[in-house]
């Protein structure tokens, strides 16, 4: 039932376990080999082998190898090629050969470029100008133009933006506000207005905050409350909200919201990348933020 996502759910646990210092205890030979058979031809990585290749499983596959320093597992200039495939006449990118337009899109694409060194491969201008016509008047981004502003695509848009060192062109202050009302009374923080609070917007409007200057906004000690009431006492995963049913998406996107709080047991996570710092630092890839 989960190989439609298997790629991102390996990214998820091993993410979370390096951010823990536990990542030894995972087994790389075999993450490594299942990344290599679900290389395509024409280049893009899918989720799991027999499914179709697509921009968000070719990041997560990509952060795995640069996370075991392994890239030589894959044809990199393959990759390459995918991406720059996918990029449309006005600067977008389509997920995979279907053809779905999205921001998330164009994020998975300068991240996973970035990552390789081979940002230079699409029109980066273009990209830019994409992205920013999905601007909206509250300060926020949505999948296309003219949609409704979302946190999980602000964080597409704004990881974009540091990636193509273009954070100056979004108005902190206005997006900053829009993003910490995002936190509700029970000190979490939700996606967009009128909805419930869930782990993983800790992830998608914290980071988004970091990447602008912004984080000190919000009560950052009610929070970090909120994450910990959602952790499973007996499992030790993580929840969406207090007394669901854990899992590693949110698992990974509690403990790298902890980390931005700046809690000491967890190593320092890329508001961009969402990856260990220590990685980063070693291929040295690292956008610079809005202090």
């Amino acid at each position: 039932m989960s190989e439609y996502l298997r790629m991102s759910g390996v990214y998820w646990g091993l993410t979370a376990m390096d951010l823990m210092g536990q990542l030894h205890r995972m087994n790389k030979e075999e993450i490594l080999a299942f990344i290599k058979s679900c290389q395509h031809e024409c280049g893009g990585i899918s989720a799991s082998i027999g499914h179709d290749p697509h921009l968000l499983y070719t990041l997560s596959a990509v952060q795995i190898l640069i996370l075991y320093d392994s890239l030589h597992v894959v044809d990199v200039n393959k990759i390459v090629e995918y991406i720059q495939n996918l990029q449309k006449e006005d600067g977008s990118f389509a997920g995979d050969k279907w053809g779905e337009i999205d921001t998330r899109f164009s994020f998975c694409a300068a991240a996973t470029l970035a990552l390789l060194g081979k940002l230079d491969a699409i029109d980066v201008g273009k990209a830019v100008e994409f992205v920013l016509s999905c601007m909206n008047f509250d300060g926020g981004f949505g999948c296309r133009p003219g949609s409704e502003s979302h946190a999980g695509q602000i964080y597409c848009c704004t990881g974009f933006l540091a990636i193509t060192d273009q954070l100056h062109q979004i108005n902190v202050d206005l997006l900053g506000w829009w993003l910490c009302e995002r936190q509700l009374p029970s000190g979490g923080l939700n996606g967009r207005p009128e909805k419930l609070p869930d782990v993983c917007y800790s992830w998608w409007v914290l980071a988004s905050l970091k990447m602008i200057g912004r984080l000190h906004w919000i009560d950052r000690e009610k929070l970090r409350c909120f994450i910990l009431a959602c952790q499973d006492e007996e499992t030790g995963g993580f929840a969406d909200r207090p007394g669901d049913m854990v899992d590693p998406f949110h698992t990974l996107f509690g403990i790298a919201g902890l980390s931005l709080l700046g809690e000491e047991q967890i190593k320092a996570v890329s508001p961009v990348f969402c990856m260990p710092e220590d990685v980063l630092q070693r291929i040295n890839v690292q956008p610079e933020l809005v202090s």
